[in-house]
This record gives C-alpha cells, structure tokens and sequence, in this order.
C-alpha cells in the first residue's frame, strides 16, 4: 500500500518526490492522469494525495472525483504562486491545502514524514 499517492506529469519533479519519499521512508506510487490517480484510490487506502495543479491531465476533476470515493486521506495541492484563481478552485474542489510549488518543494520532506507519522 503507498502511502502516499501523487498527481505528477513533470518528469523532474516527479524523481525529486520519489528520492525524498525513498529519504524519508514513505511509499510514494506517482500517476500521470487524473484516471489513474482515481484508480489507485478506488484500489489503495493512501494517508495523503499530491496533486501537482499544473499537472496536464484534468488535475481539477481529479480533485472532484475523489470526493466521490470514502475518504481518510488528505489532498495536499502545489502550483505556481501566481495562479491565485487555480488555488481558489483547488480549494473549492475539496483540497486540504494548496501551495506554491517552492514551499512545497521546501517542505516536501516534511509532508511525507507527517503522511508516514499518521499511518
């Protein structure tokens, strides 16, 4: 079961993620589409959800989707600090907290840790 479940279609980014989870001792299963980040859900019980907003595969309606399915996970959403309209519908869609790409790249590790403490 991965801990952590993640909305990434930006290569770098994405090994940057899987290096820190592997640092931190989280499992971290990374999805390029909003259909298969569903999917995973539908099959996983996840302790948190990334979701990279500026993602280009529809990560809005994944957001949606999600709160279709039982949850007990969070849904922690990062994009570019200038897209304030985007963090507003993030927010709306159901996310428990939307920030710039550099704090969340400056508190990645963190993130996971507390994701791992709460499983």
């Amino acid at each position: 079961m991965a801990q952590v479940l993640a909305l990434v279609d930006d290569l770098f980014f994405q090994a940057k993620m899987i290096e820190t989870a592997r640092h931190v001792g989280v499992e971290l299963r990374t999805c390029t589409t909003a259909d298969a980040l569903v999917g995973e859900i539908a099959k996983e019980a996840p302790r948190l959800v990334v979701v990279d907003l500026n993602a280009r595969n529809q990560p809005i309606s994944a957001i949606e989707r999600m709160q279709l399915a039982p949850r007990s996970f969070a849904i922690v959403a990062f994009l570019s600090h200038v897209q304030v309209e985007l963090a507003e519908r993030a927010k709306a869609a159901g996310c428990s907290a939307v920030m710039p790409r550099s704090q969340f790249t400056r508190d990645l590790a963190t993130i996971f840790a507390q994701a791992k403490s709460e499983s």
